[in-house]
Formats: C-alpha cells, sequence, structure tokens
C-alpha cells in the first residue's frame, strides 16, 4: 500500500490500490479536523466524471458529517472552478473535490479549497497532510449514498462570468466555438453559458459524453490528445472558427485556432496577457517557473512587474490572494484573471479567447506573431515526460546536478536555479528543466529555445543525460 503523498495540488493514487473509499474518508477526516481547528462551518464536495465518482463523494461526505460539519454536495459531476466558485458564494469554510485533474484513467485523486474560492494554500495542505499521515484507515464504509444536502450554483456562476467579459464583442461575433470536452466535468457549461447569455453562436460540443475512461487516453489537453479537434478546425475560417479543450476536471485550457497546431500555454498566457493589458486591467504578471521567456518580455515591454514561483497553482493562489494580478499562468494551461476566483478555470478562459478573436478580427497565429515580435522572442517550447521505474533513479538524476555543470548540450552554462527542481540556463535564452513532477510517477523535462531545432537538441541531450545516469554504460 502506497504512502498518501500530496504533491503540487492535492493527492492522487491508482483506484483500489493506493486510492480507496477507507483513506478517502482518512484524508476527509483530516481536512475535517484542520477545518474545525481554524474555521469550522459549511464544507461542499463534489466529483467529476472518474470512476466511483458519487461513491467517493458519499464517503467524504459521511466523514465531514460525523465530525459535525454541515455538508452540502453535488448532484452529477462538476467542473473544479464551479466548485471553487461555489464555495466563495456560498460561503463555505473549504470544499473537497475528487478529482485526479489529467491523470489516467486508472487514477483518481481530491483537492482541497478554501474560504476565498480557490486552490488551498501550500500550509494548508501541509497541515492536512500532517494529520493525515497520524490517522489510520478507516474500515470501508458500506453506505455509497449521502444524505447531505444539494448545490447548484450554475446560475451564480453565469452571472459572474458575464461580468468579466465583454458581451458586446461576443453578441457582434458570428463564429463557431468547438468545446473538446475530453469526456470530463466541463462539457456542456461552456455552451450553457452560450445559451444563457442568448449568444447568436453555436458551441459546438466534441467527446462530451461522461466517460470514465477518458476514450482510452489521458484527459490532458496536449497535442498528443488534441487530434480530433485539430482536424475538425483545419479547414475552418481563421477569424470565424476556434477550438478549445477542458482537461478532465475543467480548471486547464488548450487553444487550437482554425487551421493551425494546437498552442502552447505560454502562448495563450500571452494572449490573455495582451488582451487584459489592451482593457486596461491593472495588476503584474504572475508565472511558475517553467512558462516561456515570451511571457516576462512582453509584461515588461507592457511596464509590467513579473513575479516568478515554483510550479503548482496553490503558489499562483497565493500572489492572486495578495491582489494586484492582472494575470496569472502555469505551463500546464490553468490561467486565473484579475476579478475572478483565484483558481484556474478553463470556461472563463475559453470565452476570453473567445472574446479577443472576435475583438480583434485577426487570425490568432497572426496576433501570436506580432506579440512575438513586440517581445523580441520567437516562442519554441517542448517538454518530456520520462517514467522511471524506481524512486531511486529520480534521486540519482536530481543529485547528479547537486553540483552546476560547466557545460550542457554542448554549450557554456550561464547560471543555474533551483526554486523547483533544477533549471539551467545557457545563454540567449536557452534553458532546459528536470523536475519531478507532483502528481505522477515522472520526471518532467522542459526545454525553451529561439527555434524548434534548438529545443530539440535541448530536449535529446537532457534524454541523454538521464539514460546515462540511470542505465550507466558497463566498462
Amino acid at each position: 500500500m502506497t504512502t498518501i503523498v500530496f504533491g503540487t495540488d492535492g493527492w492522487r493514487d491508482r483506484i483500489a490500490d493506493g486510492y480507496t473509499v477507507a483513506r478517502v474518508r482518512r484524508v476527509a477526516r483530516a481536512y475535517g479536523q484542520h477545518l474545525l481547528d481554524t474555521k469550522a462551518g459549511l464544507v461542499l464536495v463534489a466529483h467529476d466524471t472518474r470512476f466511483g465518482g458519487p461513491m467517493f463523494q458519499a464517503a467524504a461526505a459521511d466523514v465531514l458529517q460525523d465530525l459535525g460539519l454541515p455538508v452540502a454536495v453535488h448532484q452529477g459531476p462538476l467542473p473544479t472552478p464551479v466548485l471553487s466558485f461555489a464555495v466563495r458564494e456560498l460561503g463555505a469554510v473549504g470544499g473537497v473535490m475528487l478529482t485526479a485533474s489529467h491523470n489516467p484513467a486508472p487514477d483518481h485523486g481530491l483537492k482541497l479549497k478554501q474560504a476565498y474560492g480557490g486552490t488551498a494554500t501550500e500550509a494548508t495542505y501541509h497541515d492536512v497532510a500532517a494529520r493525515t499521515a497520524a490517522l489510520p484507515d478507516e474500515p470501508q464504509a458500506p453506505r455509497v449514498q449521502c444524505d447531505a444536502e444539494r448545490f447548484d450554483v450554475r446560475e451564480a456562476y453565469y452571472r459572474h462570468l458575464r461580468g468579466l467579459l465583454d458581451l458586446d464583442v461576443l453578441l457582434g461575433w458570428r463564429g463557431r466555438l468547438v468545446h473538446d470536452a475530453m469526456h470530463g466535468a466541463a462539457a456542456g457549461w461552456i455552451a450553457g453559458f452560450a445559451r444563457w447569455a442568448e449568444l447568436p453562436w453555436q458551441v459546438e460540443p466534441l467527446r462530451a459524453a461522461p466517460d470514465p475512461t477518458f476514450g482510452g487516453s489521458p484527459p490532458e489537453p496536449i497535442p498528443a490528445t488534441l487530434g480530433a479537434l485539430t482536424r475538425e478546425l483545419a479547414s475552418a475560417d481563421a477569424v470565424g472558427a476556434l477550438g478549445v479543450a477542458s482537461d478532465g476536471d475543467g480548471d486547464r485550457l488548450a487553444v487550437v485556432p482554425a487551421g493551425a497546431a494546437p498552442w502552447t500555454a505560454h502562448a495563450v498566457l500571452a494572449l490573455l496577457l495582451d488582451h487584459l493589458d489592451r482593457r486596461g486591467t491593472p495588476g503584474r504578471v504572475v508565472k511558475t517557473v517553467t512558462v516561456s521567456r515570451l511571457v516576462e518580455r512582453l509584461a515588461r515591454s507592457r511596464g509590467r512587474q513579473v513575479v516568478e514561483t515554483p510550479v503548482g497553482f496553490k503558489y499562483l493562489v497565493e500572489e492572486l490572494l495578495r491582489g494586484g494580478v492582472m494575470v496569472a499562468g502555469e505551463e500546464s494551461g490553468g490561467f486565473g484573471v484579475c476579478g475572478h476566483i483565484p483558481e484556474r478555470d478553463s470556461i472563463l478562459s475559453a470565452l476570453l479567447v473567445t472574446e479577443t478573436l472576435a475583438l480583434g478580427g485577426v487570425p490568432l497565429p497572426e496576433r501570436l506573431a506580432e506579440l512575438e515580435r513586440e517581445a523580441r522572442w520567437r516562442h519554441a517550447f517542448d517538454r518530456l515526460d520520462l517514467r522511471l521505474d524506481h524512486p531511486d533513479e529520480l534521486r540519482r538524476v536530481l543529485a547528479r546536478l547537486e553540483h552546476d555543470p560547466e557545460h550542457f548540450a554542448g554549450r557554456p552554462l550561464a547560471s543555474v536555479e533551483r526554486r523547483d527542481g533544477v533549471k539551467l540556463n545557457l545563454g540567449d535564452d536557452r534553458w532546459v528543466m528536470l523536475r519531478a513532477s507532483g502528481t505522477e510517477p515522472l520526471l518532467r523535462v522542459y526545454a525553451e529555445g529561439p527555434d524548434d531545432a534548438a529545443v530539440a537538441e535541448l530536449l535529446a541531450a537532457a534524454r541523454g543525460f538521464v539514460d546515462a545516469v540511470v542505465q550507466p554504460t558497463s566498462g
């Protein structure tokens, strides 16, 4: 049985192995104790479209009620950002989201939300993790139903979105928005807003049916999983059509412009930065250490302060809670914007990108090229996810980088950053970064350079470095 480990955003594990009803009850009890010792009150519980969602929701709610906390649950799958909004809207002290986000179908997970309506901070997760470690697994309860009250904030959520969007611009567009929900919890929510706001265009659904297997591929909106959406938009009008995709629990977004390849999250963040800046939205730009130089260069060209954090939206939340943030974003496609809850939200982000296209009247690839010229940086980025068979292999790889190398990929090293993993800066704004995933047993390798060839060279060098450590050649 694996140890319960809280990563960059909650706890995730394999269903029926490390993730069981008994262990969900154990984590829920630790969270309930945390709330009783800090701020007791209403707790909301929801789930996505993964296997056993209602069962795990009932288990968590049962334990929280047993501790004397009032609990309300959502009927059916709910996107994570809507749960976060509901926590704030209904005056709850916290929330439990049963989801493993973008992980493969055999995994499940649990995210914690706080009263401000967003991802729990590092301090909260640290306290809940310590309490969890001190508790034994609880017996599996036979009940799979929950007698808690139900909550529904769809109408209030749509009203809130309306206040953040320029409806005149959206009402003037006559295009197609294709939404790939990847069989996840965000299915129907963008289309629902369009109907509610009486927008004169249709949201076309793709992979909208709930499916705990996610159609056989992880519900992660990355180029490898967006083939169907890309083909759907291949011959569409560049100004009159747009493709968007949400991950399994609806907090991350990918964008596929008509007739183009899927964009990286860095390009989307640059577009949101530009759009909000043109609106006159005040505040600084916050990004994780894995986000492109393009974003920081563009922000500084607009006179915006840039703040960089470790990987994990909980670190962006800390900045959002301080106030004065125009936009915050991470490499994996999570974006937070001024005026919204301190949370990633693929629904709002998709509508803002649609608004950008409708307002500019220019194909998005052309707009991105303009931003690259302004920033004097051509954006080229890619990532490798390397699965290592044993935990000690990961430790050996990172240990080999404890002492700064003089060269990497045939280039002299300019500097090293160790805020989260190891980031090797090689000059000419080339960099490669190695870090352990906080959600899966993977070594993530990120690279950026002036063109695709430079990025491929950096990733190949990183793969060779890892292989040499993990499988050294015998003499």
